[in-house]
């Protein structure tokens, strides 16, 4: 299992938008950037993220699942640019904000830190239970 995070201004696609698509969720599209296409084609079906409002909210709500492999992202007619399938899985109870995120020393080397403006991010294992901790998400899916 591996763990990733995956960022959207929710004016733009909230984690509402994707609780709204139901099981078969939705294709992370439009990504324009090589780490972040390369983390979603690592990306294995069953797969965990959490969902992180960006810009407005700064926080992370949900968690999702990876439920479709990298494929080509069906905005673009370019081939370089793929993507995968998440479905919203649950909320957050207590969104965790990216202040606390900085706060933690236990989340110090997190991406979401250090890599602020990559939109789709791997997440370690130990991060990955420290942040649902906070989120009162126990024991973490």
């Amino acid at each position: 299992m591996n763990y990733w995070l995956f960022k959207s201004e929710p004016s733009v696609f909230s984690f509402e938008d994707l609780k709204a698509k139901g099981k078969a969720g939705t294709q992370w599209d439009g990504v324009r950037n090589y780490a972040a296409r390369n983390n979603m084609k690592a990306m294995q079906i069953g797969d965990l993220g959490f969902f992180y409002h960006s810009n407005d909210g700064l926080d992370v709500v949900g968690i999702v699942e990876v439920c479709a492999l990298a494929h080509q992202d069906t905005t673009t007619d370019d081939p370089r640019w793929e993507c995968v399938d998440i479905r919203a899985v649950k909320d957050v109870p207590k969104p965790v904000t990216l202040e606390q995120v900085k706060a933690n020393p236990k989340l110090a080397e997190m991406a979401l830190v250090r890599l602020g403006r990559l939109s789709v991010q791997p997440v370690t294992s130990a991060e990955w239970k420290e942040v649902c901790r906070m989120g009162d998400l126990t024991p973490a899916p």
